[in-house]
């Protein structure tokens, strides 16, 4: 049996990248998979990706609108008949300093990073008690826990949901719902391209890339089926006594000080 038959997953974020990623290896992986995005055209492409159409549904829904995280955890409910897992993968990369980042792209950027979580959350872990418990995995950042200059509201959302993580994780231990945090590097995602091409210079996006895998200890950057294979462990009953915990995927990124010696 497959260690997820049997089980409900709600994946934001769901129609490319992180989230894309993690929904196939939860589907490779016996659950049932709701596809949650804003973008109708990238949810029905994911769909149809996963080839498995009894066991996967879209829903088109914006996380930072509570009533479309009704609607959505909701839908679950009626497809599936209730929810188990809680992947919160949608997210927003802006650059700015705090004085050169605007109130809008301040707002916009919590809205969906963590007023996202929030709201999924608050919808779909009343399900989870209903079924005797469940998971929620939150994705953050190893920005978390140290910064890139030039990008203030997206590390300060990327520590926040780590505290939040710790937050949940307390609250709902008695209800037998777990909540942990996948802390990424750089991973090959749509994002990490858009940045790429945002910053390349006179090089191309590809060079960047390369540059910026160079910069991780293993010499290469990550890729979703890797933060696939830990969401799935994360989800599963074989990680039942794991819960509040932040866990990085980062290369050994965060493993290297900038100080070298001399040789």
């Amino acid at each position: 049996m497959q260690k997820l038959t049997g089980k409900v997953a709600i994946v934001t974020g769901a129609s490319s990248g992180m989230g894309l990623g993690i929904a196939q290896r939860l589907v490779a992986d016996g659950a049932s998979v709701v596809l949650a995005a804003i973008d109708q055209a990238g949810l029905e492409a994911a769909a149809a990706a996963l080839a498995t159409p009894h066991r996967v549904r879209i829903c088109v829904a914006d996380v930072s609108k509570n009533a479309d995280m009704a609607r959505l955890t909701a839908d679950a409910v009626a497809a599936f008949g209730g929810v188990d897992i809680l992947v919160n993968s949608a997210g927003l990369q802006r650059y700015g300093t705090v004085v050169d980042t605007t109130e809008e792209t301040w707002d916009e950027v919590f809205n969906v990073n963590i007023k996202g979580i929030f709201l999924a959350s608050k919808h779909a872990i009343p399900e989870m008690e209903e079924r005797g418990g469940g998971s929620v995995i939150n994705i953050a950042s190893v920005q978390a826990y140290a910064s890139q200059a030039n990008v203030a509201a997206y590390t300060a959302t990327k520590g926040a949901i780590l505290a939040l993580t710790r937050a949940m994780a307390l609250d709902h231990a008695p209800a037998r719902i777990r909540v942990n945090a996948i802390c990424p590097a750089s991973i090959d995602t749509p994002m990490l391209r858009w940045a790429a091409d945002l910053w390349k210079g006179d090089s191309t996006a590809e060079a960047t890339m390369a540059g910026w895998g160079k910069a991780h200890p293993l010499g290469r950057v990550g890729t979703v089926e890797e933060i696939g294979a830990l969401a799935s462990f994360l989800a599963s009953d074989e990680c039942g006594f794991m819960t509040g915990a932040d866990i990085k995927v980062d290369g050994g990124a965060l493993s290297k000080l900038a100080i070298i010696l001399p040789e």
